[in-house]
């Protein structure tokens, strides 16, 4: 990985001289290459031949062992190389009529760093600091994430540099549509080819002016709604997509919390009951995490938002502060927590809790704050929210990190879903509900007749479904089938996480567990296809 690791250490040069404040692709970059790094070194030791010093060997032989030796370890080196680039890349700058009649020049980015499996996948967002380091720091982050949760995608990410709060809807919508222009006319958007999905300050209204726009411009396309997911129901979205990040991070934090393992590692009895957890960001991925936990039973002490901070050690009232943000815009004022003074008592999230739910943006972690950081678990549902210092200072300080490249998967593995749900034309459930219900009728009604053959005193006995059966006598509904395939593929990832944590003795670094299992997936996919 020689060519790649200058690209990381010109990157982390350029960053010197500030405050651990690296840029976003030089950390992804560090936090793959390392994990990278030991991978190779086991995949070079797999390769070793061990070469006989007995006399009857001949030197042709022993030289010909060895180059074969050489040759792979060039074949391994080289397919990671290949690896940690971004494969492509466009930056396009279009034109946008604004309601006033004036125009205004718009830069947009989409990166796809990965083609090993298509299309590649991942958010589109809007705000005035997208720049190019950024975009394709998250595409290479969607290739690790959809890696790791066996989702079929390659990594990608687009982003328009702009501030909404500055724009009409009307606005939005053109500079929307202008962007899906750009993608479709450079082969940056398509069913088959790359797949956006909402992101910050974006979301199902941003998704269906992009679909209905590829429609338009690709009126034959009968998988059109699949150029996009993260849709409204009524487009073709999937029930469950809105709260499918919060939703993985909730499995996937709790299959944590309940592996005995690693609480004794970090001095906490298992399971979410009765853990104390700070939430920054309230948004919706925090605002999803936060009722899940929860209802866990987790006690919710502390929300920290861009605009103001709440505490209430007796606990915050999660869906009356949800509706008191839907009715206010804002989370300051809620009468059922206290404000709270940064500038007296110190930020919010360095206070004493068992959880802290990184849920805001990237670099709020750094070596500036993590020494003061009491939290015993980070979960990462923002992308990159700890800078490779503060990773290892809070690695020392025994602080289990979940990572974001695993946790907050639940948005890209719902996203999924719904693709597959746009290419099959059919709703998740539709064709086995009513045959389900029947069979389950069916069921009931053989148990009935079997005891009155036994029993002819059971002749006047109705066999009915409990309540909790009866709920389900119908079958799964597409929110069931969504809300158990995100489940199953947060604990199938996370187990498979520790596996690597334990075969490499990683002990508490699950951020490395999880980069060597998703690295080895996508090496892999390369190997077997005949790169090397």
């Amino acid at each position: 990985m020689r060519r790649v690791l200058n690209v990381s250490k010109r990157a982390s040069a350029a960053a010197a001289g500030v405050k651990d404040n690296p840029k976003f692709y030089a950390m992804v970059l560090e936090f793959t290459e390392a994990s990278a790094a030991i991978l190779e070194k086991k995949l070079l030791e797999d390769t070793k031949i061990e070469i006989g010093r007995s006399e009857e060997v001949k030197r042709e032989q022993m030289e010909a062992l060895q180059r074969s030796v050489d040759q792979r370890t060039k074949d391994i080196q080289g397919i990671f190389d290949y690896m940690m680039p971004c494969a492509s890349v466009l930056e396009t700058n279009f034109r946008v009529r604004m309601d006033d009649g004036s125009s205004q020049v718009i830069s947009g980015y989409r990166a796809q760093h990965s083609h090993h499996r298509l299309p590649t996948k991942g958010g589109m967002r809007y705000a005035p600091d997208v720049d190019m380091d950024e975009v394709k720091a998250l595409a290479a982050l969607m290739t690790w994430k959809c890696s790791v949760a066996d989702v079929p995608f390659g990594g990608a990410k687009a982003g328009i540099t702009i501030d909404t709060k500055k724009y009409s809807i009307q606005e939005l919508e053109r500079v929307t549509r202008a962007f899906t222009q750009q993608l479709t006319k450079h082969g940056f958007l398509g069913p088959a080819i790359d797949v956006p999905a909402p992101d910050m300050y974006t979301g199902e209204r941003e998704m269906a002016w992009m679909a209905n726009e590829y429609s338009r411009l690709n009126p034959t396309d009968l998988n059109a709604p699949g150029c996009v997911t993260g849709k409204p129901i009524s487009q073709g979205g999937v029930h469950g997509r809105v709260s499918a990040t919060g939703r993985g991070v909730f499995h996937g934090t709790q299959i944590f919390c309940n592996t005995k393992k690693y609480m004794d590692m970090i001095g906490l009895a298992p399971g979410m009951q009765g853990k104390s957890f700070i939430m920054q960001g309230f948004g919706n991925v925090g605002f999803h995490s936060s009722r899940y936990f929860v209802r866990a039973g987790a006690n919710c002490i502390g929300i920290v938002e861009y605009d103001g901070s709440l505490y209430n050690p007796d606990g915050i009232d999660i869906y009356a502060l949800e509706d008191y943000k839907l009715r206010k815009g804002t989370i300051v004022g809620f009468p059922g927590a206290q404000a709270w003074d940064e500038t007296k008592d110190g930020p919010l999230i360095e206070q004493e809790c068992d959880i802290l739910g990184a849920c805001a943006k990237e670099k709020e972690i750094t070596a500036d704050n993590a020494p003061k950081i009491k939290a015993k678990i980070i979960c990462e549902g923002a992308n990159g929210p700890i800078t490779p210092k503060a990773h290892k200072i809070l690695l020392d300080k025994k602080v289990l990190m979940i990572p974001d490249m695993y946790l907050n998967a639940g948005g890209v593995t719902v996203s999924y879903f719904e693709w597959l749900k746009n290419l099959n034309h059919v709703s998740y459930g539709r064709l086995t509900w009513q045959f389900t219900e029947d069979q389950n009728l069916a069921i009931l009604k053989s148990v009935q007749e079997s005891l009155y053959r036994h029993h002819s005193q059971f002749s006047n006995l109705s066999v009915v479904p409990n309540a909790e059966l009866n709920q389900k006598i119908h079958g799964a509904s597409e929110k069931d089938i969504v809300h158990s395939g995100l489940a199953y593929t947060m604990k199938r990832s996370g187990l498979r996480i520790m596996d690597t944590a334990d075969k490499y003795d990683l002990g508490l670094d699950v951020r490395t567990a999880a980069y060597i299992t998703s690295v080895e997936k996508v090496y892999n996919v390369y190997k077997e296809a005949g790169f090397a």
